[in-house]
């Protein structure tokens, strides 16, 4: 238009409404070559991980000035990821509800519940193993992973002996109904240290959410990602993970931050925070003595051990 009527720029534009900056500006498309590059070098490293936990890690990187590496925001990162090919298709079966969900209870401290399950794999040679998984339901920490052919109610008790003496006794765990975790041996050490075993009802998993989701996770990223030529290999490779995870990796529910990290912002510590002998949880136990007789509770109350002291 100013070609054809002479017009200066500053009457052209007041003619169409438009800003003198608009007009003169020219678009730069920014040079993404070495953000791609790496966007594909963690998406090479974390295959199962969708755009969102690469950003995180992409936010992490710091110059060694302690700036932002890749000052970019999910959006931006989203179409590279897209661009180049990156996102994996995941096909879930489709599930019907049959009634109406209730929301799970969350725990509010660490050692408030504790929960654990088995899954299964192979090495190379064909052999089966099984795995017990154990993890915190406030922290969404992963306590441990045991790695062997056979997992009986002892092996879970040396378990969570050991994890009792590092992390401090949990107030309840929750199982499904597994023969491991209804044994007598379980069931001796849980009334022994007086932890309240929670047993879902059969059938329903979702009741037991916080393993079965992390199950989902360590099949998918570790189990479905590795090949395993013997059991301390798998031993090997499975502990790094769960190191992995604690540590590194970020946990969308704990707003993008790894267990390790939010027990440190919420002093979970061995006592879960809030261990004093005025709160200590008291409750009925549920467990059978050995001879099937009454089981005898005592109660006693803190001023009065206090004095006793």
């Amino acid at each position: 238009m100013r070609e054809e009527a002479g017009l200066s720029e500053r009457h052209a534009c007041g003619l169409i409404g438009m800003h003198r900056g608009s007009c003169r500006y020219q678009p730069r498309k920014p040079n993404d070559a070495a953000l791609r590059t790496r966007l594909r070098e963690l998406a090479a490293e974390r295959p199962r991980f969708g755009y969102r936990r690469l950003h995180i890690f992409l936010r992490r990187e710091k110059t060694g000035s302690g700036e932002e590496r890749w000052p970019v925001n999910h959006k931006r990162v989203y179409r590279l990821y897209r661009e180049e090919g990156l996102a994996i298709r995941c096909q879930k079966r489709k599930r019907f509800r049959a009634e109406a969900r209730v929301p799970l209870a969350l725990p509010k401290s660490a050692n408030e519940v504790w929960t654990m399950d088995y899954t299964h794999d192979e090495v190379s040679n064909g052999r089966k193993f099984r795995t017990l998984n154990l993890m915190d339901g406030y922290t969404r920490k992963a306590l441990a992973i045991e790695v062997d052919t056979s997992l009986p109610g002892l092996r879970v008790v040396r378990a969570l002996e050991r994890l009792r003496e590092v992390h401090g006794t949990p107030a309840a765990i929750q199982v499904d109904n597994g023969t491991e975790f209804t044994s007598r041996v379980v069931d001796q050490w849980a009334f022994q240290h007086q932890v309240a075993l929670h047993f879902i009802e059969r059938g329903k998993p979702t009741q037991n959410a916080f393993i079965e989701s992390f199950n989902g996770k360590f099949r998918d990223e570790c189990l479905n990602q590795n090949w395993f030529v013997d059991l301390p290999h798998a031993r090997e490779v499975i502990e790094t993970w769960r190191v992995d995870y604690n540590t590194v990796r970020p946990h969308s529910s704990l707003g993008y931050r790894t267990p390790d990290e939010f027990a440190a912002a919420n002093s979970c510590g061995k006592d879960g925070g809030c261990a004093t002998l005025e709160n200590t949880p008291r409750f009925p136990l549920s467990h059978s003595s050995d001879d099937g007789g009454t089981i005898l509770t005592l109660s006693v109350e803190p001023k009065a051990l206090v004095a006793a002291l």
